[in-house]
């Protein structure tokens, strides 16, 4: 059984993802297919092993710029040689050198030497024969499985519900969770998310600090030396308004809520953020019957471990807009929210 996990960004999927990391048995591949070239991830044609190297460990142009120019993205897992930390568990790039996308999360959260681990995974890759990325995939996570000693993955990506179409098409029996969070409270998470204004002022034309739009400054060079004035700097010290994130999340869901609601029941399960971090042994143990991790055991212990690791309900971000922008923000969270059973803004 292919299982996955799919939402928007900032839905609470990475934490679901550590808690589904405590199950036995279980290998939590964490940001894999979100940062692979969206023209090629998916493509039916066969490549070779060598293809799929080069494809999985390109660098991801935007997380670069966004870390060559002094910001943090907390998804990023990678112990870089020029942070804080035993000379041991230091990685061999520093910061602002090129990363390789499944160097950035993936691996590192999988092993405590993730560079040595990718050199294996290149060498296993390049074994592969021609075939498409779907099959190569599951190679290379039953690969991983056999490395770590795991009999099962999980794959969750954030922003994964807007190729969520595709994951259905390409594994007709996989099983989803689809977890989802008030869309208000998710566009200001994203507002915040440095890996996230800068793709997201891009694709709406945004604001700028400087009372310009994107459209208006110069032309965007994501490989440019890192100056304040250069548009990548210029958008990534904007704060622009929240609707533009709460568009995001509505156009998210719509491109991929549909495809999930035409699985046959049994397929997909619904689970809501605010749920999970209210009741999570209860929602875990919905999961882990879904997920079949547990087959015959009604209390598996794991569970204690996994909801121990919720930290209580984070706090409301909407409830302190002023009332012209929260109400700009539902308005444009309401295409999702209508998808949904639950509406645009916790009660």
């Amino acid at each position: 059984m292919e299982r996955f996990v799919v939402g928007t960004g900032r839905c609470g999927s990475t934490l679901l993802s550590r808690m589904l990391d405590v199950a036995p048995g279980t290998l939590s591949v964490s940001e894999f297919f979100n940062g692979l070239d969206a023209t090629a991830r998916f493509d039916p044609q066969p490549i070779s092993g060598a293809a799929l190297l080069e494809l999985i460990a390109r660098e991801q142009p935007f997380v670069t710029a966004v870390l060559r120019r002094g910001y943090s993205v907390e998804e990023i897992t990678y112990p870089f040689a020029d942070q804080p930390g035993s000379r041991e568990s230091r990685g061999r790039r520093r910061e602002h050198d090129p990363l390789p996308w499944i160097l950035v999360s993936m691996l590192p959260r999988l092993s405590a030497e993730p560079d040595a681990l990718f050199e294996k995974l290149c060498t296993f890759a390049r074994t592969l024969p021609e075939q498409p990325p779907r099959d190569h995939y599951l190679d290379l996570f039953a690969w991983l499985c056999e490395q770590l000693g795991q009999c099962r993955w999980i794959e969750r990506s954030g922003s994964s519900i807007e190729y969520a179409p595709d994951l259905v098409r390409l594994y007709p029996e996989a099983r989803f969770v689809h977890l989802h969070r008030a869309g208000p409270e998710v566009a200001l998470s994203m507002r915040e998310h440095h890996a996230y204004r800068l793709p997201i002022s891009l694709l709406y034309d945004a604001p700028l600090a400087s009372g310009l739009r994107v459209s208006e400054s110069a032309p965007l060079d994501l490989a440019a030396t890192p100056d304040p004035d250069d548009t990548v700097s210029q958008i990534l010290a904007s704060r622009p308004p929240a609707e533009y994130f709460g568009r995001y999340w509505s156009d998210q869901l719509l491109r991929g809520k549909p495809a999930l609601d035409a699985l046959p029941r049994g397929r997909v399960l619904e689970i809501a953020f605010e749920e999970l971090v209210r009741r999570p042994g209860p929602v875990m143990r919905e999961i882990a019957e879904f997920f079949e991790l547990d087959r015959g055991d009604d209390h598996p212990e794991w569970i204690e471990g996994a909801a121990a690791l919720v930290r209580g309900v984070p706090p409301l971000r909407a409830p302190k807009l002023d009332t012209g922008e929260r109400e700009r923000l539902q308005e444009a969270c309401q295409p999702g929210a209508g998808l949904m059973d639950s509406p645009g803004e916790p009660s």
